[in-house]
């Protein structure tokens, strides 16, 4: 049985005509964060040794600077199942490498990042990737049946719980498009994302896809923590409505075992993945 997620990109504007007056309202500033980013992924068909990882502290909302890289920081990951330890070096501009690193399937790995005299922690699994078994397009499947989508499909394993994380980027496009996915409903079965872009009438940019169209594909297998915690993510940065409640700060995985007020920003995670590319018939 084929299963079948539509995922659509709308974008809506909601604009107000009334009389307004400038409010100057003082906004706290708070401390900077070690920010982390800390995703070591396995693309199918290599061995995964080459891997990166990112620390900057964290900046005011309004800020016109980029977060602050940290240059001086000691960083490893340790395998748990294996006690194999992966030393990452400075390499410049606050990234960490290192070309010895050990991808193990469903193994546990810990992160640990020493900074100012603190430890921050981080504990993932490896997590594998089932493999795409078939691109197309269609016109069909999605809610107009006059715009091109992409239709991309896997087979669940089944009697397993599974998530993923879809990664699409039309090339030429500034961001590219994040789909968090669970099997609660589809365990075992092959499952078709149909993924449409609809246009926007508040501009002149260009939406739908049109021949020609080359969108990067990266397919994700990830964990219950992280699949949460990109849902959260990918909701707040589609912005908020008059009725929606203040966002608080997403925190992640890794932990301040110096300190626990302080906390970090960002993620480790460990993820197979999958790349391919697809080009608009």
């Amino acid at each position: 049985m084929k299963l079948h997620i539509k995922y659509l990109l709308i974008l809506t504007g909601l604009f107000f005509s009334a009389c307004t007056n400038v409010i100057d309202v003082d906004l706290q500033n708070a401390d900077p964060r070690l920010t982390v980013e800390a995703s070591l992924n396995w693309e199918k068909g290599t061995s995964g040794a080459n891997q990166k990882i990112r620390l900057s502290t964290s900046t005011p909302y309004f800020a016109s600077s980029p977060n602050k890289p940290v240059t001086e920081a000691s960083v490893k990951v340790v395998n748990t199942n294996t006690n194999e330890e992966f030393i990452f070096t400075h390499n410049g501009k606050g990234e960490y490498i290192t070309s010895s690193f050990v991808p193990i399937l469903n193994n546990t790995y810990i992160l640990e990042v020493e900074y100012l005299s603190e430890k921050y922690t981080g504990t993932e699994k490896m997590i594998s990737v089932p493999d795409i078994t078939n691109l197309s397009q269609s016109k069909e499947n999605g809610s107009n049946d006059e715009n091109l989508e992409i239709n991309i499909t896997f087979n669940d394993p089944k009697g397993e719980e599974n998530f993923y994380l879809l990664k699409l980027h039309r090339v030429g496009d500034v961001l590219p498009e994040l789909i968090v996915i669970e099997d609660e409903f589809v365990d075992g079965n092959e499952v078709e994302i149909v993924y449409e872009k609809e246009e926007d009438d508040t501009t002149d940019k260009k939406e739908i896809f049109v021949t020609g169209d080359v969108v990067d594909i990266e397919f994700f297998g990830v964990s219950n923590s992280y699949y949460n915690y990109m849902r959260i993510l990918i909701k707040q940065s589609l912005g908020l409505d008059i009725f929606s409640p203040t966002p608080v700060a997403l925190k992640g995985n890794c932990i301040n075992t110096t300190n626990s007020e302080n906390y970090a920003f960002g993620y480790f995670r460990l993820t197979q993945v999958e790349k391919t590319s697809y080009t608009i018939q």
